[in-house]
C-alpha cells in the first residue's frame, strides 16, 4: 500500500489549494502536510471509504471551527486537488445558536478557501443548557441533537456520507471510556452505518495524531473557534483518560502509537466474549490410534 499511497504525493512542494494562501513555505511544513495527508489517504483507503463506482460520492464535510475539522477540511481539499479523492465536497456548520457565537468567521473562511458550504443554524445549545445540570456532561446529548441535524442535512443535499474529525487520540480515550466506564471493549469506528442504513459517518482522521493536527490547523491559519459547551466543562471523564494517556506518552514515547496499533490487532481467541469465538467447540483433535487388536 505505500508504493500506492506515494502516487501523487512527490509534487508537495506545489503551492497546494487555497487553503494553503498563508501557509509556510518551509521543509517542516511540507513534511507534515505529506504526512497527513498520506494518513488520511490511507485511512480512505484501508476502511473502503470512497466507494469505486461510477457514481461520484458526495461527501457533507462536518466543520465545526475546531483545529480538528479544519485540518480535515483542508486535508479533503487537497486530496482532491490532486486529482486523488474523485468525491464532491460540501463543508457544513452547524451554528448551535451558542452565545457570543462568531457567525461570519466560517463562511469568510470556506469562500476565501473555495470550499462550497452550507451554515445551519439550530439552537440546540439552549436545549442542552435546558436539560443537562452544570455538573453533568453535556457531550452526550450535544452530539446526539448535532448528529440529528446533521443527518437530516445531508439528506437534504444528496450527501452520501457525512464526515466527522476525530483523530487516534479520541479513539483511544472512547476506547478506555468504554472500558473503565461502560463495560465493554469498543472505539470510534474509522466507517460506520447510519441505525437507518442510509448515510455511511466517516473518520478519515483515524490513523492521524492530535498533536500534527494541531500544529497543521495553526500553520495554515484557520480560524479556530472554542467550543462554550464540552469545552467549557473541567475534569470530565475523557479529559482525565486524556491525561492519563498524555502522562504514559510522556514517560514512554510511542506508547500511544501502541495502544492505537493493537486496536487493529484483535485476538479473539484470546478475549472473553463467546459471541466472537466459539469456545465450546474447541476441543483437542485426538489422533486415531487404529485398531490395537
Amino acid at each position: 500500500m505505500a508504493d500506492d499511497l506515494a502516487d501523487g504525493l512527490e509534487t508537495l512542494t506545489d503551492d497546494g489549494p487555497l487553503v494553503y494562501a498563508n501557509a509556510p513555505r518551509t521543509g517542516g511544513f511540507n513534511k507534515l502536510r505529506k504526512k497527513l495527508i498520506r494518513q488520511t489517504r490511507e485511512a480512505i483507503e484501508r476502511y473502503g471509504m470512497a466507494p469505486k463506482g461510477e457514481t461520484r460520492p458526495r461527501w457533507l464535510v462536518c466543520v465545526s471551527g475546531g483545529k480538528d475539522s479544519h485540518a480535515m477540511l483542508a486535508l479533503l481539499l487537497d486530496l482532491q486537488w490532486r486529482g486523488l479523492l474523485p468525491v464532491d465536497l460540501l463543508a457544513c456548520n452547524l451554528d448551535q445558536g451558542q452565545p457570543g457565537f462568531p457567525q461570519e468567521v466560517l463562511p469568510n473562511w470556506f469562500e476565501k478557501i473555495g470550499a462550497p458550504y452550507r451554515i445551519e443554524t439550530k439552537d440546540t445549545y439552549s436545549v442542552v443548557i435546558d436539560k443537562i445540570p452544570a455538573e453533568k456532561t453535556y457531550c452526550a446529548l450535544c452530539s446526539r441533537l448535532r448528529r440529528g441535524h446533521l443527518y437530516r442535512v445531508a439528506r437534504e443535499e444528496g450527501c452520501d456520507a457525512i464526515l466527522l474529525g476525530h483523530h487516534r487520540e479520541d479513539a483511544l480515550e472512547t476506547f478506555f471510556l468504554n472500558l473503565f466506564h461502560g463495560g465493554r471493549m469498543a472505539s470510534m469506528p474509522p466507517k460506520l452505518l447510519n441505525e437507518e442504513g442510509d448515510l455511511l459517518v466517516l473518520r478519515p482522521l483515524a490513523l492521524c495524531a492530535e498533536a500534527d493536527l494541531a500544529r497543521f490547523a495553526a500553520a495554515i491559519e484557520a480560524p479556530i473557534i472554542p467550543c462554550d459547551l464540552c469545552g467549557a466543562q473541567d475534569g470530565l471523564q475523557r479529559q482525565q483518560v486524556k491525561a492519563m494517556l498524555d502522562a504514559w506518552e510522556s514517560a514512554r514515547p510511542g506508547r500511544k502509537n501502541v495502544l492505537f496499533n493493537s486496536l487493529a490487532n484483535v485476538r479473539p481467541s484470546h478475549l472473553l466474549d463467546p459471541k466472537l469465538f466459539d469456545f465450546a467447540e474447541l476441543a483437542p483433535t485426538r489422533p486415531d490410534k487404529g485398531d490395537n487388536t
